[in-house]
């Protein structure tokens, strides 16, 4: 299990997917419900890869897009 992903998601709000499913990983249990829903996981380990990924699909959503400048000329080299 990836620590930055668990402290990331006990820092989410109570309530959120995150949040529950790093409580069901500190818990050591495998059954996660959220939204009515219940997700019945394999293992911890498999709990925890979806919580790096649930995490990685968020920092990826906040992350800023790159920028890069471009400049071209007309002129020949001096």
């Amino acid at each position: 299990m990836d620590p930055t992903a668990l402290a990331w998601a006990l820092a989410q709000p109570a309530g959120s997917r995150a949040a529950a499913l790093a409580a069901a990983y500190t818990g050591g249990t495998t059954r996660v419900t959220f939204d009515g829903r219940t997700v019945e996981y394999r293992s911890l380990d498999e709990l925890g890869r979806a919580l790096a990924v649930l995490r990685g699909a968020e920092t990826t959503a906040t992350r800023r897009p790159s920028v890069t400048l471009a400049s071209f000329s007309r002129g020949g080299s001096r």
